[in-house]
Order: C-alpha cells, then structure tokens, then sequence
C-alpha cells in the first residue's frame, strides 16, 4: 500500500521549504497539530500524518504483529520520511511520539535534522530514583479500565490527560478524538505506550533535541522531563507555563514560541 495513503499524509506550507514533521501522541490524530503546524507552514514545507490505527489512516494499515511493539510505528515513520523527506527534517513528536521520533532519529539519524520532543517520557512507571508518574498498580488499573470499558475509560481519563479543567471543552474534544478510535487497536496501543521503557534508548540519539515540557503535567511530569533533557546528549530543556499533557492543544502559541526560539525562527 502507499506509504502517504496507509497513514493519511497530507503535505502542505512552502514547497521548497524546510521539512517539518508532526508525529500525533495516543490515541489522537494530526488534528492536533492544528493549531500548530498552520503557523510553520508559513515559511516550512508541513508534513502531518495519522498513525497506523489511528485517525484517517488506512482500515487495513494497523497489523497485529508489526504494530505490538514500539519498532512497528518506528518502522512506519521511518518509511512516511523516506517519502516525504528531501534532506533530513525536523521531526516534531508528541507524548508517545517523542519516544517513537528519538528511536527513528537513533536508527536512522540520517532522516533527522533535530528533534522536538513535546511532552516526551521514556517510561510511564516509576521506578528505583526515577518518577515516571504512575506506580505498576496504577498504570495495570488503568490498562484493566480500557479493557472492561473503553468508553467510560475515555470520559475519565481525557479530562486528566488534557488537564485545565477550567476549560473542560479540552477534555471533551479529546475524549471524542479518543473514541474514533477502533477500541481494541487503542487498547493495545495503549500497552505499547505504558508498558515500554526506552529510557537506555536516549543515550542512542546524537541528533540535537528541544525538550518541551509543560509546567504541570499528570502524565509526563516535568521530574520526566528534566531526566530526558540530562540523558540525552545536545539536548535543551524549555519548560512552558502550560498545563496538562496537551500543550500542543491547549497551549499552542506557548509550544511555538518555545519551537521557533529554539530553531531561531523569525
């Protein structure tokens, strides 16, 4: 199947500009770049794509045996880059996309300019001097949540997951972006994103890295983020006064500004 086909690629901004990627988090889809990518499209050549499972891509592009580990979407970004690249881009990745953008930029660094990694975390569990924000109990509940009722799960945890409860249309958009999603391949995505532990993986990446975290985030605290920015070579760390996992949604002029300081955008 075509590449740009299988994981809904869409193309826009300067032509001839430079490559910008965005790589969406769980669950979701390009729509939540919406409020970001328009604005590099501007002086970038934007590419936005859905993940195997998710969104607009193909019915038939998620596979149970590619897609059960972490390499199966590495393996999907790296061909989406293949085709869409013209010299290395600058790879943007949300939540678990900032894990799959590092494992792409560590295999093949040659498709990858720089690295911004928003909301990234390489693990989810706490473990020995390390937080992650969940204990193994918490994050085996919540796996037991989605499986019994992928529904409810999603009316719980969107509004947690989007913090700001002030503005609860944030929870509820990310709720119903949730639900598009065919509740059997969410679940076992899901497990490919709590479950893993790339945190060896960081020292992999030569590739110059902005670290993006938000202020508060349930998810992804910043203790988190700061490990990725100390464990990664080259990187640099700015943390935005958002909160919530989904800055990129909730906080979108914060996220390009950190982008554009970082790339030296005008």
């Amino acid at each position: 199947m075509d590449v740009r086909e299988r994981n809904n690629v869409r193309v826009l901004g300067v032509p001839d500009g430079p490559t910008m990627v965005f790589a969406h988090g769980f669950g979701c889809d390009q729509s939540m770049w919406r409020f970001v990518a328009p604005v590099f499209a501007t002086d970038h050549r934007v590419v936005l794509f859905d993940h195997s499972g998710c969104g607009g891509s193909h019915p038939s592009s998620y596979d149970l045996v590619r897609h059960a580990e972490m390499g199966g979407y590495v393996a999907d970004v790296v061909e989406v880059l293949e085709d869409v690249a013209r010299g290395p881009v600058i790879l943007v990745g949300h939540s678990v996309s900032a894990v799959i953008a590092l494992l792409v930029a560590a295999e093949r660094p040659d498709l990858v300019d720089r690295l911004v990694l928003v909301c990234p975390s390489p693990r989810y569990v706490d473990d020995v001097g390390y937080r992650g924000g969940f204990t193994a109990e918490e994050i085996d509940e919540l796996l037991e949540t989605m499986d019994a009722n992928y529904l409810d799960w999603t009316r719980a945890m969107a509004p947690v997951i989007a913090g700001n409860p002030d503005r609860p249309f944030l929870g509820d958009e990310l709720a119903a972006v949730f639900r598009r999603n065919d509740p059997a391949v969410a679940r076992r995505f899901a497990r490919v994103t709590f479950l893993g532990d790339n945190r060896a993986d960081l020292a992999r990446v030569r590739t110059p890295s902005l670290v993006v975290q938000s202020r508060e985030d349930v998810i992804a605290p910043p203790e988190v983020g700061r490990y990725v920015h100390e464990h990664l070579p080259g990187s640099e760390l700015t943390v935005i006064d958002s909160v919530g996992h989904c800055p990129n949604l909730s906080h979108p002029t914060l996220v390009v500004r950190a982008m554009r300081d970082w790339l030296r955008c005008p």
